[in-house]
């Protein structure tokens, strides 16, 4: 099997468990107080405990999974507080990427860069991606390009870990109608005014981008934890539980 399809052109098991994990715990269809294992899992996809394993190491990387201390994994429930501190922290970081360019002429966004990551979101604007949670990671590229072409690693590398620790909840962003086609629009707004060398307007612009991804994300999570809260309290303690051990 290829590690990027299987024979029959599909993507591989862990891919697939991942995905179909993934957008259960985005969706709240597995709520808070559940309790995933291995054995569990892989029983309900009717495959071994390898890809399983795999799709819920990626799981835990991206936010959603954590493991528990005697055994499984479950549900992250989003700190929306924490969440807008480093939301925060984001903001800072990105526009501070245009302000080193606005500040010192010396100091220019590397334009090859940003023309390859343009001519992506060009093809997307074509043909949309479609709606969904694994659409963040599109999102993420084109941020920490565009940071990466003002030529500050160290900046980059802080929001690398911002894009970690905030990634759950800005899954819940790429659900709504109409959110993924916003994007990319407001990403090729952005990357076009830098190339041109507008700035200004490329960091008016781009404020406003994430400022309003914000509002979109924290609206959608209050929801989804409300609704889990409740999923949880009516059905009480759910389990896919059976040891890993």
């Amino acid at each position: 099997m290829s590690s990027a399809v299987d024979e029959a052109g599909t993507p591989p098991l862990r891919e697939r468990v991942y995905a179909v994990l993934r957008d259960d715990v985005v969706n709240g269809d597995i709520g808070a107080g559940t309790r995933l294992t291995e054995p569990k899992l892989a029983a309900r996809f009717g495959i071994s405990r390898t890809p399983v394993r795999e799709a819920l190491g990626r799981l835990v990387a991206d936010g959603l999974l954590q493991r528990e201390e005697d055994y499984g994994y479950s549900v992250v429930v989003p700190d929306l507080a924490g969440v807008r501190d480093l939301w925060e922290v984001r903001i800072a970081v990105e526009l501070r990427g245009i302000d080193r360019c606005r500040e010192n002429p010396g100091t220019v966004h590397d334009a090859g860069a940003l023309r390859a990551e343009l001519a992506r979101w060009h093809r997307m604007i074509e043909e949309p991606p479609a709606a969904g949670p694994g659409f963040v990671l599109e999102d993420e590229r084109f941020h920490s390009t565009l940071l990466a072409a003002s030529g500050n690693p160290e900046l980059v590398a802080v929001l690398a870990d911002v894009h970690r620790r905030i990634r759950r909840v800005r899954m819940n962003d790429y659900v709504l109608p109409g959110r993924v086609e916003a994007a990319v629009s407001e990403h090729v707004a952005v990357a076009e005014a830098v190339l041109a060398g507008r700035l200004d307007t490329a960091r008016h612009l781009l404020h406003q981008h994430m400022g309003a991804s914000l509002e979109i994300v924290t609206e959608r999570a209050g929801r989804a934890l409300l609704a889990t809260d409740t999923r949880d309290r009516r059905r009480g303690p759910a389990t896919l539980d059976v040891r890993t051990s």
